[in-house]
């Protein structure tokens, strides 16, 4: 009798683990070995043959519509096996149940969708859940539903790894049982029928979902106590000690990862977000485990675009804090698995809970840490080989990484958190080799960074990478041409731009032409030598005129011309395009900007005032327009008016950026505005704010000549930079150094140095200050002073116009004409067109 229940055991236990490791065909083996050995179980062993046939076959074709066929003629074998033991009513009831539910399965993938139902109701599928559960937990879930006969000569063991492999059935049944009845609508098309039908499929998801979170959450919790060596009891009291194994990663297949997914997407569909939510996060909070790792990624990132695209800030609703739970466990040790949630139902997961657990505030705390969350599971999971025979995996592992990325692009940069990006952009380079899309991202982020050489050089990996684009090109030159001062290289990707373009049409040759005339127009304004100068210009304007051809209606174009005329002082002509230019595109500041100037060079003072005004109603916040108006109210209307225009000013700043200029945040960050700006505009105003900065390499390179000398200053002097953004710093500078000029015109000398001494402390080595220090000392007749100051603005920016010009003029007051005549000429060879060297050459 002992020999014969110990051969009893032992087939129990090898059917069990065959069961769980998925080796169908041992099954098979021991089933038939069953019924030979045990002929009053047959019922079991027919059932653990269609089992183990159905599985077998569903390995190898997936339950979907194109296998259908083979699903019919393949599995008939298995039905057979699965009718015989579901006909056994009265013998063994539990595994009756089974049989149904796996008939289910089988019709399910036959494309009986009916028969599918109909076995689910024959098993009673939605009863299961109102049943009383035993108080053991639910690691013996299934053993509720188990009716056993003691007069039964064989029974499957019903410890804990039975259960799980019960439990996945029942998972599967409530999800097949969803898809079926999606594929069945019902018949009535009253509203009532539909949201009832839709109401029962969710439901059919949801419990399928919890079911396959509890069921992994076991699988795990079994296999570290394999693991650990931990002994284990089976119902017949026989305990038995488990050799560590090395914990594995279940697969759960296509039908309980769709059930997974698919109920918060129904929730999309039938228009009830929250629900949505609600849903993504029970699934989000459960206890991690092993298998859904991977799927964790899809889920987090489909969460974030879902609360990205449906929720406002006045919908949104945070996460519920678990304050009951937190207080059942705070006399407890908080882990994993025995501690980590007290649920209510044994068919509910365990969830994370703890006393430090963050708590989002809003939809983009919330959506940040959820693509944070993807991005880490995303980079842990990446594909570092460039192995042919890991090549799916790895673009499979990109292109969910590159979704991730996509969308933290659009959260982090709304919010101005772009560092947070380009750390995540720094993980992404080592499994992004020769990925375009990552490295362009790359490179647009080191630009938002004021990493322009970085950037440049990524840029031209890109550029590589995708030899027919022509955008890559087209940003490198921009950066050329903006902040590196690399005047020629930007022309040269600018041509290398026009022949991707002519070779491969991509709607982008007008915007070639125009940045090849950029660069030219740059080069005519830096050269002093005059054929080189009037080649330039000719160059330049021949691209415009080309690129205003490729696209009469592009606005640019216009305003190039008639920036580049409005240079060579053909004014009328200038007022013509950029007419034209407003005309395109009416809210185009830098348009708007060059028209007051031009009518303005005109002596139309109240014109250029009321296109002033006109545009501060739009953009009240503009201090390029405002630094204009107090030019021009200082010539027609009077001082006053323009000493309170600078008093706006100056409060417009402090409203602006003085609770920006602190040492934490940056000068990307300290932009407030957003407006349209070109990639240069007219040097007039000498203002370089980013609505409308003025771009000359000569500007450039003084900006970093001042630079050094403000670190060499502040290391052997009591000079102190100011904290923060410094951009912010030279825009009160330039308003303060305007306060002064217009004191000096107003023959108010006092005034003028309060206002010197202000602009003084916060860039004493300026050259702008130098230049209006001189200009102070020229008012009081204090020529030897004036000359020093301009000598040392003309140091640091030797093409600085206005201090050559005022140079020449304090050399012609001490007495030295040849100097004066000399440094007049450089100021003509600089800019040939400015009447104000003329002038004082005649005098």
């Amino acid at each position: 009798m002992t020999s014969k229940k110990s051969h009893t055991l032992r087939i129990e236990s090898e059917i069990d683990r065959n069961r769980e490791d998925g080796n169908w065909k041992k099954v098979i083996q021991l089933a038939e070995h069953l019924k030979v050995q045990y002929p009053s179980n047959e019922c079991l062993a027919n059932f653990l043959s269609g089992e183990a046939r159905l599985e077998s076959f569903l390995e190898q074709t997936p339950p979907i519509d194109a296998n259908i066929v083979k699903a019919r003629n393949g599995l008939t074998e298995t039905r057979k096996y699965l009718l015989l033991a579901a006909n056994e009513k009265d013998k063994q009831a539990l595994v009756v149940l089974d049989a149904h539910l796996l008939l289910g399965k089988l019709h399910y993938a036959m494309g009986m969708y009916e028969d599918a139902i109909h076995h689910y109701q024959q098993a009673e599928l939605d009863t299961l859940t109102e049943k009383q559960l035993p108080c053991r937990s639910l690691r013996i879930i299934a053993e509720s539903y188990a009716i056993k006969e003691k007069e039964r000569s064989f029974t499957l063991d019903t410890d804990k790894h039975l259960s799980c492999r019960r439990l996945r059935i029942i998972a599967e049944s409530y999800a097949i049982k969803g898809l079926c009845l999606e594929r069945l609508p019902p018949h009535s098309k009253s509203k009532y029928k539909i949201t009832e039908w839709q109401e029962q499929i969710i439901k059919c998801y949801e419990i399928s979902g919890d079911l396959t979170l509890v069921y992994l959450q076991e699988q795990d919790k079994i296999a570290m106590q394999q693991q650990n060596g931990i002994s284990t009891v089976n119902t017949n009291n026989t305990g038995t000690y488990s050799t560590p194994t090395p914990v594995s990663t279940k697969h759960i297949g296509p039908i309980l990862e769709t059930a997974l997914q698919r109920a918060p997407i129904l929730y999309i569909q039938i228009g009830n977000i929250q629900a949505a939510v609600n849903r993504y996060r029970e699934i989000l909070s459960a206890v991690e485990s092993t298998t859904t790792q991977s799927l964790r990624v899809t889920l987090t990132r489909q969460l974030a675009e879902v609360l990205l695209r449906g929720i406002s800030g006045t919908d949104y609703k945070p996460p519920d804090e678990q304050t009951d739970t937190m207080a059942a466990m705070s006399n407890r040790r908080v882990n994993h698995y025995s501690g980590a949630n007290l649920s209510d139902s044994p068919w509910k997961p365990k969830k994370y809970a703890g006393p430090n657990m963050f708590v989002p505030r809003n939809e983009y705390e919330e959506s940040i840490l959820l693509l944070l969350i993807s991005e880490a599971m995303a980079v842990r999971d990446a594909v570092l080989s460039q192995s042919p025979e890991f090549k799916e995996a790895r673009i499979h592992a990109f292109e969910n990484a590159t979704a991730i990325y996509d969308l933290l692009t659009v959260v982090v940069v709304r919010w101005s958190q772009v560092e947070l990006l380009h750390e995540s952009f720094e993980r992404a380079m080592k499994f992004s080799h020769e990925e375009v899309h990552i490295w362009t991202q790359y490179a647009l982020c080191l630009i938002s960074m004021g990493r322009y050489m970085h950037a440049y050089r990524v840029l031209k990996v890109v550029a590589r990478l995708s030899p027919q684009k022509v955008m890559p090109c087209l940003l490198a030159a921009r950066l050329c041409y903006e902040q590196l001062n690399m005047i020629n290289e930007g022309i040269e990707w600018s041509q290398k731009a026009l022949q991707r373009e002519m070779a491969s049409p991509q709607g982008m040759q007008s915007r070639c032409h125009l940045y090849i005339g950029i660069g030219h127009s740059m080069l005519s304004m830096n050269t002093i030598v005059k054929q080189d100068k009037v080649s330039h210009t000719n160059t330049a304007m021949d691209c415009f005129q080309k690129a205003q051809q490729c696209d009469p209606n592009d606005h640019l174009a216009e305003y190039y011309l008639a920036h580049e005329y409005a240079i060579n002082r053909q004014i009328t002509d200038a007022i013509v395009h950029v007419k034209i230019a407003l005309n395109l595109r009416a809210e185009h500041i830098p348009s708007l900007h060059l028209f007051a100037l031009l009518l303005s060079a005109h002596k139309q003072y109240s014109e250029a005032l009321h296109v002033i005004n006109s545009v501060l109603e739009e953009y009240p916040d503009n201090l390029n327009f405002l630094y204009v108006k107090a030019h021009l109210e200082l010539r027609s209307i009077g001082g006053v008016d323009a000493l309170y225009t600078i008093s706006h000013m100056l409060h417009l700043w402090k409203s602006l950026y003085e609770d920006q200029t602190n040492v934490n945040c940056n000068e990307q960050q300290s932009e407030k505005r957003s407006e349209t700006r070109s990639v240069f505009q007219l040097y007039t105003s000498e203002m370089s704010d980013k609505d409308s900065s003025s771009l000359h390499a000569q500007s450039l390179a003084a900006s970093k000549v001042e630079q050094a000398l403000s670190e060499v200053a502040s290391s052997i002097s009591s000079f102190t930079p100011k904290p923060g953004p410094q951009r912010a710093w030279l825009l009160q500078l330039q308003i303060w150094l305007l306060l002064t000029e217009v004191f000096l015109i107003l023959d108010q000398p006092n005034g003028a140095v309060l206002s010197l001494q202000e602009a003084t402390n916060i860039f004493p080595l300026s050259h702008h200050i130098m230049y209006t220090r001189g200009l102070l000392h020229e008012y009081k007749l204090e020529y030897t002073e004036a000359k020093q100051c301009y000598q040392n603005a003309v140091s640091i920016n030797p093409s600085h116009i206005k201090s050559l010009q005022h140079l020449g003029l304090v050399y012609h007051y001490l007495g030295s004409q040849r100097l004066a005549e000399k440094t007049l000429r450089d100021a003509a060879k600089i800019d040939p067109n400015s009447h104000q060297t003329w002038y004082d050459c005649i005098i």
